[in-house]
């Protein structure tokens, strides 16, 4: 039976890394002074992020926040979606970033700090957004955020938990320096409505948000509630193209991209590998397929982002 006094509260599940943070302890009591129900969750294994949220949905809880980085968002998000078919039967989702580089975070224009974080995702407008829907191997994943494939997620999935403890969202661009003499394109096969794609690649970012990696803006028209990802394809560097890695240098990450990005938007695209197995990470979940499938899917949570999120598409 579901507690009347769980009706309406905000249930935090807190990373276990950041279990001892006293900051969002401060936070969680602040909240409780307030008047506002806080529940505490903390995940310490695979499955916990489920199991804390199906107990949210069925104490009839108002809001569930992921305390944690893009993974923990994707893993609540993920842990939502699967519970009812609708968004209008779930709790609201919120963020409060916890994490090393918190890419979704920062181009939502979320707070940092964890009471005004707390406070958005109590009393902020809960809007719809969109999740990527991931079908590889026979199996079904979600990515809130970004899935990205190439040389960013080798950097992603290679970089040291100790180095992005001590150096943040920087030890991802001192992992990519070390890779940078052993790029090896991959190749691939990439088909959507009225789109397709064929060739090496050394960087892929199929987006709902827009930037991954501690910063690398893959996506940077992203939107997440237009029904479809952003898909952007940096093409091996040959030829003309091998002047990237100077713009890289001078110019800066943003003019690289421009200079040699192939994009797309799309409800849904296919991914194929002409080699073997690649690797995607889907919100540093790295997942193993030779082909994927991945689909936009429309409104599928709703979210607390500020009013004026660069994220969400503005009525007209």
């Amino acid at each position: 039976m579901t507690d009347p006094a769980d009706s309406a509260s905000c249930w935090l599940i807190l990373n276990g890394k950041s279990a001892g943070d006293d900051a969002v302890r401060d936070a969680v009591t602040a909240m409780r002074e307030r008047g506002v129900p806080v529940q505490v969750r903390v995940t310490w294994e695979a499955g916990d992020a489920a199991r804390w949220v199906a107990d949210a949905v069925d104490a009839g809880a108002g809001t569930v926040v992921a305390a944690g980085g893009d993974g923990t968002l994707s893993e609540v998000a993920t842990a939502l979606a699967t519970r009812a078919p609708s968004a209008d039967q779930l709790p609201a989702l919120g963020l409060l970033p916890l994490g090393t580089a918190n890419d979704f975070a920062s181009a939502a224009g979320l707070p940092t700090e964890p009471e005004a974080a707390l406070t958005q995702a109590a009393t902020g407008q809960a809007r719809p957004i969109d999740l990527l829907r991931i079908e590889a191997n026979g199996q079904e994943h979600w990515c809130a955020n970004l899935a990205s494939g190439g040389f960013g997620t080798e950097v992603t999935v290679e970089t040291d938990e100790g180095l992005k403890k001590l150096l943040g969202g920087l030890a991802y661009l001192v992992t990519g320096i070390a890779r940078l003499g052993r790029i090896e394109p991959l190749p691939v096969r990439l088909r959507g409505p009225d789109f397709a794609w064929e060739g090496g690649l050394i960087a892929l970012g199929l987006g709902n948000g827009r930037q991954a990696g501690g910063g690398q803006a893959l996506c940077p028209d992203a939107l997440v509630n237009d029904g479809l990802l952003d898909l952007t394809v940096i093409p091996e560097l040959s030829g003309e193209l091998l002047a990237t890695v100077g713009t890289l240098v001078t110019a800066g990450q943003r003019a690289a991209l421009e200079r040699s990005a192939i994009r797309a938007q799309l409800p849904w695209v296919e991914l194929e590998s002409a080699d073997g197995p690649i690797t995607l990470n889907l919100d540093g979940e790295p997942v193993q397929a030779a082909h994927f499938r991945i689909e936009c899917v429309p409104g599928r949570v709703r979210m607390h982002l500020p009013a004026d999120c660069p994220l969400l598409r503005q009525p007209s």
